[in-house]
């Protein structure tokens, strides 16, 4: 197995955003020293009651402090974009990060942001979909014409291409059936998310792999999923230091309707305890050791992007989940 960041870029308003910033850095430099292999930026705007570090500058400053490392988007919000800007910012950040991005996407779900940018929210879909096409086709480095019902294009060709060849690796987020289904025609894999519990990630995991082979598609090489999680020296003192900064970030998603974009039965209307079960990876290094094992058990997980941090927390107690997990976890899965 590897094991990725993903950084915590939604902070508290009040607080001073380049010193948040600066412990981003810290936190990738310590990362990459005790083993892990890939660095992750997220999306949101309009992230009301939380600020947030867009993804493309963050990996842009990042890459300095993670050579070696893969960077990876997230998710990106491809339909709140136009694929040309896309396809030029990351071919950048290929390049910046030497052939090591992961283009890692995603439809999204909040109306506001669509609004505010002057989508119909409806169309996310189509803009997806198409905007995946483009985006692929651009990055061959030859002129395209293109004619769809969200973008045209005639004879473009975009200035930079991506060092890697034919093009970075797509990871497409979905939480619903239909999105998953999605991510088996048109990504290289599918991102598990963090907020369905591991029945759901089971069942929808059999569904992509049916429907690849049924598209007549190879079966994808990794298996990536990202999951909240916090280590600590004993398991009490992991629940109950991370569970006032998890539950205020999980009820803020209630407030932006996310659970509304998960299958039927999915819900984060409930209390930490509940929603914890089966979903967030929370104790002392033992107890997350054997949480690892079950999700790779289960779900075969080749990459697991861990989420160590949420708005309010402060950075020691980040730094020592990194420490744990680089020291007391993750060598009983990188020599396994």
């Amino acid at each position: 197995m590897k094991f990725g960041l993903g950084l915590s870029v939604q902070h508290l308003p009040e607080e001073p955003q380049a010193a948040r910033f600066r412990e981003h850095v810290e936190q990738v430099r310590l990362a990459r020293a005790v083993g892990f292999s890939s660095v992750w930026a997220s999306q949101h705007y309009l992230s009301d009651p939380f600020t947030y570090f867009q993804p493309i500058p963050t990996l842009a400053r990042i890459a300095a402090d993670a050579r070696g490392m893969l960077i990876g988007t997230g998710v990106l919000l491809l339909p709140l974009h136009h694929p040309v800007e896309i396809a030029e910012q990351l071919a950048t950040l290929d390049v910046i990060s030497e052939g090591r991005l992961v283009f890692g996407v995603g439809l999204g779900y909040r109306d506001v942001e669509n609004r505010a940018l002057g989508h119909d929210p409806k169309e996310r879909v189509g803009r997806l979909v198409e905007g995946l096409e483009v985006v692929e086709r651009l990055w061959s480095g030859e002129p395209i014409t293109y004619e769809g019902r969200h973008f045209s294009l005639s004879g473009t060709r975009i200035s930079m291409r991506p060092l890697q060849s034919p093009r970075p690796p797509i990871w497409l987020a979905a939480n619903s059936d239909a999105g998953v289904r999605r991510a088996a025609r048109l990504g290289d894999a599918w991102l598990m998310n963090p907020h369905a519990t591991l029945a759901t990630l089971e069942r929808q995991l059999s569904l992509f792999r049916s429907a690849r082979l049924d598209l007549g598609r190879p079966a994808a090489v990794e298996t990536p999923l990202i999951k909240e999680c916090y280590v600590a020296p004993e398991t009490a003192a992991a629940v109950s230091e991370s569970s006032a900064f998890l539950g205020a970030k999980y009820g803020a998603y209630r407030r932006w309707e996310q659970d509304k974009a998960l299958p039927a039965g999915e819900t984060f209307d409930a209390s930490f305890d509940e929603l914890a079960r089966d979903r967030f990876i929370i104790g002392d290094p033992a107890r997350v050791v054997d949480e690892i094992a079950r999700y790779r058990e289960r779900l075969g997980v080749t990459t697991m992007i861990f989420r160590l941090q949420w708005p309010g927390m402060d950075q020691e107690k980040v730094l020592r989940s990194i420490r744990l997990l680089g020291h007391k976890v993750l060598l009983k899965f990188l020599s396994g």
